[in-house]
């Protein structure tokens, strides 16, 4: 890790709907230590944003371009950002 904490959004396009993309996403930011939200967007793409260690943050990068196997990842975007500390969990949003 990398000790330097920032944020990151992420638009991640694909088949990310209706396959428990969000669960994963939810799983995998707990798994590295992040915390912010995930939810759907109206657009069939699901939208994230997560704060933590620099190094969780790409190590989730690279997690959320895989995807589950349930789904099919065909795009992210990613947009790095100031740590704010304004979240105290990941939590799936609706």
């Amino acid at each position: 890790m990398s000790g330097k904490l920032k944020g990151l959004h992420l638009i991640i396009s694909g088949v990310v709907q209706g396959v428990g993309f969000r669960w994963f996403v939810e799983r995998s930011a707990n798994n590295f230590g992040l915390k912010g939200w995930v939810k759907n967007l109206y657009d069939g793409t699901v939208e994230t944003y997560a704060e933590g260690d620099e190094g969780a943050l790409k190590g989730f990068l690279n997690e959320i371009k895989i995807g589950p196997q349930s789904g099919h990842v065909t795009a992210v975007k990613a947009a790095w950002k100031e740590y704010t500390g304004n979240f105290n969990d990941f939590r799936i949003a609706f």
